[in-house]
């Protein structure tokens, strides 16, 4: 029996790691193979066909060809420079858009060389992302200023903190637009319109604001876990909520209105965000819209003021504002308070359990603040939460204990009515009544860490804190996997696995959700799970006593693939549980396999000695 129960594992294990292996090659690589064929017959077509001419309030100059030379996008057009602590890029004067932009506290990897972070891009750019703004009127003598107009500058010759500019466009016939542009501290720009009408006749238009991205890049939208897209918080202005659309969703619903008083919207990545705020007391028409989506595929999110009627010899005064910047929680939470801002923390995608991520987080960053690392505030993190589910986990491994205390007699029971599983199931429930064991008490602490292990993945994974937050040694971003890899001898073998033929997606977990690439850090892991699996008292059918034997070699892999900040919770997470249990076990004389190992390693030194 024992043979074949060995022979089925084996068989098992072959199994999986076949058709793991057939998946990576026969379908995750053809598709990879095929998104790549598409987007290059997609760049080619663009760059014959050239983009779209587009028109009007809602859409910019046209493209004839998309360039990659940013130097050259950008020398389309006069602009002013944009710089503060955070952010530099450029304006450009031709509609007055805000289409130039680096985030300078975020590097592209951890590498202390590489490029800023890039949230804007001029059009003639393959995805260009800018934000203007603008005016919509009928039947206006002279027109509007629109997307080709070409602004003049009047003061300022960069815009910085200290510095705002002027803007100014007479439409020769009576109308004069004049656009104060600042920028603060971060992340807002503030632009303040004001339309003098010197003409004779009355005239109505109304503001609006619009945050345009030309396509969307291949790396966004795919994550199910995150929110990438379109995003607003909308209401009566005393009650709001916050609005999400995926690019996926986004693209099945060409428009999707909101009618709101204050509010704010915009397009959000990952980590950065574009977000238009019209003033809060104003009433506004918000939508999110897709446009020409078989050639450019515009995505945009607007919106609309009320009308305003300008007599003659009379002038308006409109302020919008626009947030380009990273959704860091503490500079979100200051506009949110400093802005009258509803929901603006919600940026950051929290996900459902955001009554626990929040929290989370939040201690996180406290003891952050107290030791300055966050793999060690990670391990301060796991410690408070422990010591909150102390009692719980305390009650679970008594019981643990007893029942490991009382297979011998278990195992008889099952000897004496081996032809009679149920008579062997009631003398057993009998016996865990009598010595006041609870067996499903085992599972309640796996069960209240689910949803804290859930949570913290979702801190790791989206809130930018995270990101190329060092631990210690190798481990130089919590929020990427751990970097070694047991196919180089975890670097010391200067090989790239990710390079392997058919396989290399897999041995590295490049693009994939499994690796066979094991980390140190996941392979640790393991062995701290199968050192707490191995205390807990044996399964009594052998079928499952082989799944739980399995267990952490199957979890190994799975967690390879994730972030090196929730390995170390876990592993950390596993050393706590079993120092725990240890001192239990020790109190009720139940057998472990620590102190069998100890033993064993006595005997060995004594059987040398002798």
């Amino acid at each position: 029996m024992k043979t074949d129960n060995t022979r089925n594992t084996v068989i098992f294990v072959v199994c999986m790691v076949v058709i793991l292996l057939g998946y990576q090659i026969f379908v995750l690589g053809p598709q990879a193979e095929k998104r790549r064929a598409e987007l290059a017959a997609q760049k080619a077509a663009a760059e014959q066909s050239g983009a779209p001419a587009l028109q009007g309030p809602s859409s910019g100059p046209a493209a004839p060809v998309f360039v990659t030379d940013r130097a050259q996008a950008l020398g389309k057009a006069p602009r002013v420079r944009i710089k503060n602590d955070v952010v530099e890029g450029s304006l450009s004067l031709q509609g007055a858009r805000i289409d130039d932009l680096h985030l300078t506290r975020y590097r592209q990897t951890i590498k202390p060389n590489s490029p800023y972070e890039e949230l804007f891009r001029p059009q003639g750019m393959e995805h260009a992302y800018f934000a203007q703004f603008g005016w919509i009127g009928q039947n206006v003598p002279g027109g509007v200023p629109g997307p080709n107009t070409v602004w003049s500058l009047t003061s300022g010759q960069t815009l910085t903190p200290s510095t705002p500019i002027t803007l100014t466009w007479d439409n020769g016939q009576g109308l004069r637009f004049t656009r104060l542009i600042s920028i603060d501290e971060n992340y807002v720009f503030t632009v303040r319109d004001t339309v003098q009408n010197f003409g004779t006749q009355p005239i109505v238009m109304a503001p609006y604001g619009r945050v345009e991205r030309q396509g969307v890049p291949e790396v966004l939208g795919k994550n199910q876990i995150l929110h990438e897209g379109g995003i607003g918080t909308f209401g009566d202005g005393e009650k709001f909520t916050t609005q999400q659309l995926k690019y996926k969703d986004w693209a099945k619903k060409p428009r999707e209105a909101f009618e709101s008083t204050g509010g704010w919207l915009g397009i959000t990545d990952k980590y950065w965000m574009a977000a238009l705020i019209p003033d809060q007391a104003e009433k506004v028409q918000a939508e999110f819209r897709v446009s020409d989506a078989q050639r450019y595929d515009i995505h945009s999110a607007q919106f609309m003021g009320a009308t305003r009627t300008i007599q003659p010899g009379a002038q308006v005064v409109e302020t919008q504002r626009l947030f380009a910047g990273a959704k860091r929680y503490q500079t979100l939470q200051a506009y949110e308070k400093s802005l009258d801002l509803p929901r603006f923390i919600y940026a950051i995608d929290w996900g459902f359990l955001f009554f626990l991520t929040r929290p989370i987080f939040l201690l996180v960053e406290f003891f952050y603040g107290l030791v300055g690392n966050f793999g060690v505030a990670i391990l301060l993190l796991t410690l408070t939460i422990k010591l909150v589910l102390f009692p719980l986990a305390n009650k679970s491994y008594e019981s643990l204990s007893k029942m490991r205390k009382l297979q011998p007699q278990m195992e008889a029971i099952k000897k004496a009515h081996k032809d009679d599983p149920a008579r062997t199931q009631q003398e057993t429930m009998a016996l865990y009544q009598r010595e006041k064991i609870n067996p499903l008490a085992g599972c309640l602490p796996i069960l209240v860490q689910i949803p804290v292990f859930y949570a913290l993945y979702k801190v790791l994974y989206v809130t930018i804190e995270m990101r190329h937050a060092p631990f210690f040694g190798w481990i130089k971003d919590l929020s990427a996997r751990d970097p070694t890899n047991i196919w180089n001898l975890f670097g010391l073998i200067p090989w790239d696995p990710s390079t392997a033929p058919l396989i290399g997606g897999l041995l590295s977990g490049a693009g994939t959700g499994f690796t066979l690439g094991l980390s140190v850090l996941a392979i640790f892991y393991g062995f701290t799970m199968w050192l707490q699996t191995a205390m807990n008292p044996p399964a009594p059918d052998p079928v499952q006593r082989q799944i739980f034997q399995l267990m952490p070699i199957v979890f190994t892999f799975i967690m390879a693939a994730f972030p090196a900040g929730l390995l170390v919770y876990w592993a950390w997470n596993n050393i706590l549980s079993i120092a725990q249990q240890y001192v239990i076990m020790h109190r009720f004389k139940a057998e472990n396999p620590i102190d069998d190992f100890i033993a064993r390693l006595r005997g060995g030194k004594k059987e040398k000695a002798a």
